[in-house]
């Protein structure tokens, strides 16, 4: 069997989380990294017996990947296109873009290419994450709760991510950037939403160079089956913080906790179960993208590229509540 050929696009600190997974799959070989500060792709392929270039066109017409990584920050998406192009399948990290109509172009693209594609929103695959979804189909979920809560930012020029994520115009701020995951999650659990209202705040966090993101973020969404989810973000909690997302249903209840999403499960006259959170959660999603690409079936990726577009409109929405002072309609 010949081995699949995987080229990333971004070499930076998501390149750096999928490929030594990749790298140990049988009958794939990591071939190329391209990235504008081209030092950063050869260091990286030198690591991986790979090729470095500075543009990702020049990578996919010299080495021919027959799958490509999109590691992008959201300020630099277009590169889609290229791959579209050539009809070469890619995984995109989260969020996939920063604009709503360029997402759409590139969903619009790989709809009439017929081109496999897969979104960052490893959650998905995670074992819990999957039996929730298939309990609350019979018992719907009422309310949710959740987001990331963090401490103030710092900016450290050998940190590119520290320099572009405390930048609105090139990360679109926490909830767009982090608390997507969060958002996603909730779509996967409780269906397509239909209204976003938002508050933001600002001002706490000082004296950081070039800062100009929210602080934090209260973000209520309605969803179509009548579902209702309080989502925040916050960057300035100097005490407590964390990750989480509670789900409340009529006879069952989840709360999720921490970067692996580990569940402790309530019922009614029952003692609390839990459900551990896998660790190699990037390498359960790279394998599933992998064996849709070497087969040709999709069955198996939990999010394509056009569904995550559906997750960005309801941040979107979020971020323009909060400018227009009003309810946006997702």
């Amino acid at each position: 069997m010949a081995a699949l050929k995987v080229g990333f696009v971004g070499s930076g600190g998501m390149a750096r989380a999928h490929a030594p997974g990749i790298a140990k799959m049988k009958n794939v070989k990591i071939v190329g990294f391209s990235d504008p500060v081209l030092d950063r792709a050869e260091v990286i392929a030198a690591e991986y017996d790979a090729q470095a270039f500075a543009k990702p066109e020049d990578m996919m017409d010299a080495l021919k990947p027959d799958a490509v990584y999109m590691m992008l920050p959201p300020f630099a998406h277009g590169p889609e296109f290229a791959a579209i192009e050539r009809k070469i399948p890619f995984l995109v990290e989260k969020p996939i873009n920063l604009y709503l109509k360029q997402a759409n172009e590139i969903a619009a693209a790989v709809e009439k290419a017929g081109l496999i594609t897969c979104a960052g929103y490893m959650n998905r695959y995670r074992k819990g994450i999957q039996k929730a979804k298939k309990l609350l189909e019979k018992d719907p979920a009422v309310l949710v709760t959740g987001g990331w809560i963090g401490g103030k930012p710092s900016v450290n020029p050998d940190a590119p991510i520290s320099v572009w994520w405390v930048q609105k115009k090139l990360s679109g701020g926490q909830f767009i950037e982090q608390v997507t995951h969060t958002v996603d999650l909730v779509r996967f659990l409780c269906g397509d939403a239909v209204e976003v209202s938002a508050f933001a705040a600002t001002g706490f966090n000082t004296g950081i160079p070039t800062y100009d993101i929210e602080d934090a973020m209260a973000v209520t969404v309605k969803f179509a089956g009548g579902a209702v989810a309080n989502l925040n973000s916050c960057c300035a909690s100097g005490a407590m913080g964390g990750v989480d997302l509670n789900v409340y249903a009529g006879k069952i209840g989840f709360k999720f906790t921490g970067w692996e999403h580990t569940a402790q499960v309530y019922r009614p006259g029952k003692d609390p179960e839990t459900w551990p959170g896998e660790g190699d959660i990037f390498a359960i999603e790279d394998a599933a993208f992998l064996k849709a690409v070497r087969t040709g079936d999709p069955s198996g990726i939990m999010s394509t590229y056009s569904d995550a577009v559906k997750t960005l409109a309801i941040s979107i929405a979020a971020d323009e509540s909060v400018k227009k002072g009003k309810v946006v309609k997702v």
